[in-house]
C-alpha cells in the first residue's frame, strides 16, 4: 500500500458529514451533493451575484466600500474560527487610503481537535469562499489575497486550486474583474500541518516562509501584517457567509440569528451522538435542538458533559449545557467558549481524567515553545494528569494542577497556553470528584464502555 492509498482510507466524502437533511435554514450548505462544486453549479445556485451587485454589473449602481462594510456590520456577522470578533468592526480597521501593498488572508488552517467545517467548505463549495473574499477585499481596498490551507488535508488544496483556476478563467479574479476598475489576485497557500499555525501571526510567518511561531501585538496584522503591511484575516466560514449578506442585506441575516450574533453557524458535532458529522443551524438554537439532530446520544445512554467549542474551550456539565442556546453570548455566560463550534459530546461511559490526558498530550505536543510558561507549563500539565491517570497521583496534585494552569495563562505571546490551560481548570471544577477517586483508589470511578 502506498502513501495515497494510507491517506485515502482517512478522506471524508462529505456523507459522513455534510450531506444530510438535518441542516435548519443551511446557506453555505445548501443544495450541496459532492459533486456539485464546479463554477456552473455555483453560478447555478446564485453563485457571483454579490460580486456583480457591488461592481454594479447586474444593472444596478453598484455599492461603496462604505456600503459593504456597513451592511456587514449591520448583518451582526461575527468571526466563525473562534473569537467571535464583529467582521464589519474587522474590516473598517483597514487603512483604506494607505499607498503600498495590503492583503487580505483567509485562515483554514482547521487544526482544532473535533473541528471539520472549513474542509467541507472548500472541497463541496470552494467558489463561496473566493466570492467572499474578492469582496471583502474589494471593501477593503486589496488587490492581494492567501487562502492558507491545513497542511494535512490535500484534497481540499487540490480541489481549491482548481476552483481559482475555474474563477480566473471566468474574469471573476484577476486584472479587470468583469470589465470594472477592481483588480484581485487570490492565491492558495499549503500549510504544514502544526496546530500553531492556526493563530494569525503565527499563520503570517508561516506564509513569509518562515517559523510558524506567534508574534507579539501589538503591532496588529491591521497594521502591520504579512511582509509588514496592512492585512486582514478572516476564517473560511466567515468569508463564506459574505456572499448571502450581500445579496440579501445586513438585517435578513442578522434575522436568521439572533441580536449581536448573525446568520446560521456550522457546528462540528462528534463524539458519543447517533449521528456524528456537520449541522448548519442559525445561531441561538438551543442545544437540545442540535442534539437531537445528530441523532442524541448513542446507545441511549445518559449525557455527562459537553465540550461546546472544539478543544480548547472549557468543558461544560450535561445540566449547564442543557440550558443553553449555540451562541457566542450564550455559551460564555454558561463558562465556556463557542470557539470553532465543534461540539464534543461525552457520555457517563466517559473517563474525565482519561479525556483531559489525551487534551493535554495535545497541547504539550503543538506547543511551538516560545515562551517558557507555555513550553514548560504545557508539560508539567501533561505529566500530572498522566500520573493521576495511571494510579500514580497525589492527593495536593489537583491544587497544583490549578496552581500551573493559572501560571500558563495570560502570560504568553498566543492564547495556547490559555487553551492548554481552560480545559485543566474547567474538568477539575466540574469533575474534581472523579480526580479524587482516581488518587485514592488508584482506579477509574466509570466502568469502561461495553
Amino acid at each position: 500500500m502506498d502513501a495515497k492509498q494510507i491517506l485515502a482510507q482517512f478522506e471524508s466524502s462529505g456523507v459522513e458529514t455534510c450531506f444530510h437533511d438535518r441542516h435548519i435554514e443551511p446557506q453555505i450548505y445548501k443544495d450541496l451533493n459532492g459533486s456539485n462544486w464546479r463554477l456552473k453549479d455555483y453560478e447555478a445556485r446564485g453563485g457571483y451575484q454579490a460580486l456583480r451587485k457591488i461592481l454594479g454589473k447586474d444593472g444596478g449602481e453598484g455599492m461603496t466600500q462604505d456600503q459593504v462594510i456597513s451592511t456587514v456590520k449591520d448583518s451582526g456577522l461575527r468571526g466563525r474560527g473562534g473569537a467571535g470578533f464583529p467582521t464589519g468592526l474587522k474590516w473598517s480597521f483597514m487603512p483604506r487610503q494607505f499607498p503600498g501593498q495590503k492583503y487580505l488572508v483567509c485562515n483554514s488552517d482547521e487544526g482544532e481537535p473535533g473541528t471539520c467545517k472549513d474542509r467541507d467548505i472548500l472541497m463541496f463549495n470552494p467558489h463561496i469562499v473566493i466570492e467572499g473574499m474578492a469582496i471583502a477585499a474589494y471593501a477593503m481596498g486589496i488587490s492581494v489575497g492567501y487562502n492558507y490551507i491545513h497542511g494535512e488535508i490535500f484534497q481540499a488544496y487540490d480541489r481549491f486550486e482548481e476552483a481559482l483556476e475555474e474563477a480566473r478563467a471566468a474574469g471573476y479574479l484577476g486584472d479587470s474583474i468583469m470589465g470594472s476598475s477592481y483588480n484581485f489576485q487570490l492565491h492558495a497557500a499549503h500549510g504544514f500541518g502544526a496546530y500553531i499555525c492556526g493563530e494569525e501571526t503565527a499563520l503570517l510567518e508561516s506564509l513569509e516562509g518562515k517559523k510558524g511561531q506567534p508574534r507579539f501585538k501589538p503591532p496588529f496584522p491591521a497594521s502591520f501584517g504579512l511582509y509588514g503591511k496592512p492585512t486582514t484575516i478572516n476564517n473560511t466560514e466567515t468569508f463564506g457567509a459574505v456572499p448571502w449578506i450581500i445579496r440579501n442585506g445586513g438585517p435578513a441575516y442578522l434575522a436568521c440569528g439572533k441580536p449581536n450574533n448573525g446568520g446560521t453557524k456550522i457546528y462540528s458535532v462528534s463524539g458519543d451522538v447517533e449521528r456524528p458529522g456537520n449541522y448548519e443551524i442559525p445561531m441561538g438554537t438551543p442545544f437540545a435542538k442540535l442534539l437531537e439532530l445528530a441523532g442524541g446520544v448513542r446507545k441511549g445512554r445518559q449525557l455527562k458533559a459537553v465540550i461546546p467549542g472544539g478543544s480548547s474551550s472549557p468543558v461544560l456539565p450535561a445540566n449547564i449545557i442543557m440550558e443553553c442556546t449555540m451562541d457566542y453570548d450564550s455559551i460564555a455566560k454558561a463558562g465556556s467558549m463557542l470557539g470553532s463550534g465543534a461540539v464534543i459530546v461525552m457520555d457517563d461511559s466517559r473517563c474525565m481524567v482519561e479525556s483531559l490526558q489525551r487534551l493535554s498530550y495535545f497541547y504539550m505536543h503543538e506547543s511551538c515553545g516560545q515562551c517558557t510558561p507555555c513550553r514548560e507549563g504545557t508539560g508539567w500539565l501533561s505529566r500530572m494528569v498522566d500520573r493521576v491517570a495511571t494510579g500514580d497521583g497525589k492527593a495536593t496534585d489537583m491544587d497544583l494542577l490549578n496552581n500551573v494552569s493559572e501560571s500558563i495563562m495570560g502570560r504568553t505571546i498566543c492564547a495556547l497556553g490559555d487553551a492548554a490551560a481552560m480545559p485543566v481548570r474547567a474538568m477539575l471544577k466540574h469533575f474534581r470528584h472523579e480526580f479524587e477517586y482516581h488518587v485514592e483508589h488508584k482506579t477509574c470511578p466509570v466502568s469502561a464502555p461495553q
